[in-house]
């Protein structure tokens, strides 16, 4: 699964849009990025940019995006109602999925040394990827402003984490960071009152409400010893929120912005609302995301309310994110389209032709063409992914089945499991082609001189290393996948025990098809240690296999014939 991190660059320039489109430009140049947002803004001056992608291309982006900024932006003729110190102000990395905070702060230093050391200025870290815990805070860090930079940089306690300690006034300095993704969202109400619309903003969010005397609305506020302000918190962590009337639609919001959803989630922020509105006699009838949001958000949300209603959550993602959308009413105002806000649905490349969108009419003929991908090792991934969907099926059916409610969640998880081995193996299917694709081009290089041959030798032994983990992935995950079509032989609904069989005979297909592709691309390996670890380590895999599925059937069979 890929690595995906989001950036958000904000340049100092968003009136002149010649300029803010040379920027983007050159962020879309880069391969493999996705543009998602160009947010300019005339009173600040500033453009705030959203792209995403894997982190290699992402750095580079931003690489490049700051490098134009440096070059069209001058910062000695710049003003704007927004706090900037810099050509490129910040360059935050979000991570959006299959990546932790951890890992993104290492890419965000990366990119904060790569900065300083090719556009030689100061550069400053904060928030996640702070140096020093007084540079946490972005406004510690931007304090003075371009203005009082100069200054600040004459201070031995303000020099700059990466980059050059010289004041460059044309482009000032940037700060970068690594920090939560944040989503907008907003919930709507049947009532346009702005009043109790933000009684319940204030329920809700982190800050809460003022504290007073007596009446909690005209009573007198409360202050402490220093002369501030007494605040009731509100009961979600990481929210910020506001009531207002939304006049195009003619209701009233709590417009939220949820700073990190893996502390406060959009369900648990939705379900606060609705518990809030109902005790002031208001009602919430959808909500409403702005801008994009991570894919994990919107399957945990489907998750969530499926447990509620005690309901298997092992279904497919495309079930998750429909059960989400109706429980959360996006659609309330307008159609909501995932494939529209759903940031790893905006990757997918609509063009791109996978073996997995086929019908089964197109896929059976595609591979009884004379063309040789797809062969076994795809068609083993497929099978595999076949006999792993009957057993998924099985626990679904259990899950639901009269007079087991009791057992739900028990096979919830088994089915759960199931689906992430199928999505696994359905990944294998065209993984597969890729390999076999790679050692084709490694096969294409030019071997004229010594060197040229060298590197032609060893990007074979690579690409057909490659060729063998995959179908040895689908072997590993489809010996998995058979301890789960075992237990719903065994404890499963009855009436579907031979769909757990021919479930298990699948698995042993694919485990046995893809070992005969581990093999062939064994054979032609120089790398003989490499070779003997494999094959030992799958002959195993396929032992265990061909055991399994005799248990199963024996359990099978013995139903069978006692029903």
């Amino acid at each position: 699964m890929r690595k995906l991190i989001e950036c958000v660059p904000n340049f100092s320039e968003g009136r002149d849009l010649i300029i803010i489109k040379q920027i983007t430009d050159v962020i879309e140049s880069v391969e493999g990025i996705k543009l998602l947002d160009v947010d300019p803004g005339a009173a600040t001056n500033r453009t705030v940019v959203t792209f995403v992608g894997e982190p290699e291309p992402v750095l580079e982006a931003a690489i490049l995006g700051m490098k134009k900024a440096k070059e069209l932006i001058d910062m000695r003729k710049h003003t704007g109602a927004h706090p900037r110190f810099g050509a490129t102000d910040v360059c935050p990395l979000i991570p959006v999925s299959n990546i932790s905070m951890e890992e993104t702060v290492e890419w965000a230093l990366k990119l904060a040394k790569r900065a300083g050391e090719e556009l030689q200025y100061p550069i400053y870290c904060y928030e996640n990827a702070a140096q020093k815990p007084e540079r946490k805070n972005l406004a510690t860090v931007r304090s003075g402003e371009y203005e009082g930079l100069k200054k600040k940089l004459s201070d031995p306690n303000w020099l700059p984490d990466f980059g050059s300690a010289k004041f460059v006034p044309e482009t000032g300095a940037t700060a970068i960071s690594a920090r939560d993704f944040l989503v907008a969202f907003n919930v709507n109400l049947n009532t346009t009152s702005t009043r109790r619309a933000n009684a319940i903003a204030f329920d809700v969010r982190e800050r809460g409400r003022v504290k007073r005397e007596g009446n909690s609305i005209t009573g007198k506020i409360i202050k402490d010893e220093n002369g501030n302000k007494v605040m009731i918190p509100g009961s979600l962590k990481a929210v910020k929120a506001i009531g207002w009337f939304i006049e195009e639609y003619g209701v009233a919001q709590i417009s939220m912005n949820l700073t990190n959803i893996n502390i406060t989630s959009v369900h648990k922020a939705f379900d606060e609302v609705c518990n809030s509105a109902n005790s002031r006699g208001i009602r919430v009838t959808g909500s409403e995301l702005v801008g994009v949001i991570p894919l994990k958000a919107m399957l945990d949300a489907g998750k969530y309310f499926l447990r509620k209603q005690n309901r298997s959550l092992g279904v497919s993602n495309e079930e998750l994110v429909k059960i989400a959308i109706i429980s959360l009413g996006l659609d309330d105002l307008k159609p909501f389209n995932p494939r529209e806000k759903i940031i790893e649905y905006l990757l997918e490349d609509e063009n791109k032709k996978q073996l997995i969108d086929f019908n089964l009419r197109a896929f059976a003929n595609e591979t009884a063409s004379e063309s040789p991908a797809p062969g076994g090792g795809s068609i083993s991934a497929y099978v595999g992914s076949l006999g792993i969907s009957l057993g998924t099926m099985v626990a679904n059916l259990s899950s639901h089945k009269v007079g087991w409610d009791e057992r739900w969640e028990e096979f919830s998880d088994y089915a759960a499991a199931g689906q992430s081995y199928k999505d696994t193996l359905l990944h294998l299917v065209d993984e597969d082609t890729n390999a076999f694709n790679k050692i084709m081009d490694a096969f294409k290089l030019p071997r004229g001189n010594d060197e040229e041959k060298t590197a032609r030798k060893n990007a074979i032994e690579e690409a057909s290393k490659y060729a063998i983990e995959v179908p040895f992935k689908v072997m590993e995950t489809s010996l998995k996948s058979m301890e789960i079509i075992k237990a719903m032989a065994e404890i499963g609904n009855p009436n579907s025990v031979s769909d757990a069989g021919v479930g298990a005979l699948c698995a042993r297909t694919a485990v046995m098809g893809a070992y005969l592709n581990v093999k062939i691309n064994a054979s032609s390996l120089s790398d003989k240690e490499f070779v003997d670890h494999v094959l030992s380590k799958g002959k195993l895999v396929e032992e265990k296999a061909q055991a399994l599925e005799e248990e199963i059937l024996a359990i099978t069979n013995k139903k069978i014939s006692n029903s």
